[in-house]
């Protein structure tokens, strides 16, 4: 995959998928993990106490789970991640009474990978948590376990964030696909990012999931398919149909146990299993954890340059002052482009995997032949939507 400069759907042969994840990983090569269970390495947490509070062994250790996540297996178990039991109830206890409370209002939300109302899901669980139970929020996120993980990833001063998802008995599988940041863009818009953003995006994130009960394999626990982070173009190739047979043939999935959390990759192939259980009801919260390099160096009001910008784009636009492209060039230097961040309970990707952005707005009020003043309202409304 050397020198392509950009991916299409076609790119790259299944060949390349089938050798890179038909790799073993070497347990010789782990000085920290407990076991490897179906390539993913297991680290019993408590266990790891000592090394976790010595600076130069916290470092190595960080630094034997970077190397898993980006050119091992791409992901990794932490056993009893969060240790106190009782904290996990708490803090479930908060999640059911959010969802119960969400649900009444609205009838379920919007998902990414599932028919709206299939699973109970809370958006923005982080910030909920935190402000119905502070202490509770405290406890739980008290894991050096957690915090090293994160780090060991994305480096100092990330960003947590994390959705809760209930499945029930019954419950659908999610097709196979890669997550965050390009995983939530359809493939004609992951198509046009440069290929060495492809490579960049998965380290922009890393995802995890900690168990608030125990998860038999039966009750969908995550489907990964190791190694397949390191297939270039997967941000396009997962949607292909060889690649989906051959991530239904040789997907792993691990059993979970209250407080275990386990993190991947975001260019991971994965999926979450079919509750195939009668009884378990398969509640974990999603974190998604950002680098602290996702953001620019300025704070803009792109809300009030649209708003300037928009008359002066129809009149130069009536004169034919502007092309296509020059129009295009211009409201990329002003309107934000990208959906996220947002808050997905009043901006939810309704109709695709993303919400709509102010410049697609923008770009529709132009062609409609909206007036300064209904375009300005639509704008309110949408940064409405997208406030915390």
């Amino acid at each position: 995959m050397q020198g392509a400069g950009y991916f299409n759907a076609e790119t790259g042969g299944i060949d390349e998928l089938v050798a890179l994840t038909g790799r073993v990983l070497d347990p010789a090569l782990l000085t920290y993990a407990d076991s490897v269970e179906r390539n993913v390495p297991i680290y019993d947490i408590p266990a790891l106490d000592a090394v976790l509070g010595d600076v130069r062994q916290r470092r190595a250790l960080m630094a034997e789970w970077a190397g898993i996540l980006r050119t091992g297996s791409g992901a990794l178990l932490l056993k009893s991640a969060v240790s106190d039991l009782s904290v996990i109830d708490r803090v479930t206890q908060v999640f059911e009474r959010i969802i119960a409370s969400e649900r009444g209002e609205k009838g379920g939300g919007d998902d990414h990978f599932a028919a709206a109302g299939a699973n109970d899901r809370i958006w923005n669980a982080a910030q909920k948590l935190c402000l119905a139970d502070p202490q509770a929020f405290a406890l739980y996120h008290a894991s050096p376990g957690l915090d090293a993980v994160c780090e060991a990833w994305l480096g100092p001063f990330y960003q947590m964030t994390a959705q809760v998802n209930l499945v029930r008995p019954g419950g659908a599988a999610q097709t196979v696909h890669r997550d965050y940041h390009l995983g939530f863009q359809g493939a004609d818009i992951a198509a046009r990012f440069p290929a060495h953003v492809h490579e960049l995006s998965a380290a922009l994130t890393l995802q995890g999931a900690i168990a608030h009960c125990d998860m038999p394999v039966d009750s969908g626990t995550t489907r990964l398919l190791p190694f397949s982070q390191l297939f270039a173009p997967g941000y396009l190739a997962y949607r292909r149909p060889e690649a989906a047979r051959l991530f239904e043939a040789h997907a792993v999935q691990l059993p979970l146990y209250k407080g275990d959390a386990l993190f991947f990759n975001p260019a991971l192939f994965h999926g979450a299993g079919e509750n195939r259980t009668p009884d378990t009801h398969r509640l974990a919260n999603l974190l998604q954890v950002s680098s602290a390099f996702g953001r620019a160096m300025e704070s803009l009001d792109r809300t009030a340059m649209c708003k300037a910008l928009y008359p002066a784009l129809m009149a130069l636009k009536a004169r034919g002052r502007l092309t296509e492209a020059g129009l295009a060039a211009a409201v990329a230097a002003a309107a934000e482009g990208y959906s996220f961040p947002t808050n997905l309970d009043t901006d939810p990707p309704s109709g695709g995997l993303a919400p709509q952005t102010q410049a697609a707005l923008l770009f529709r009020a132009l062609k409609d032949g909206l007036t300064p003043e209904l375009f300005a309202r639509q704008l309110d409304a949408l940064a409405r939507r997208r406030a915390p």
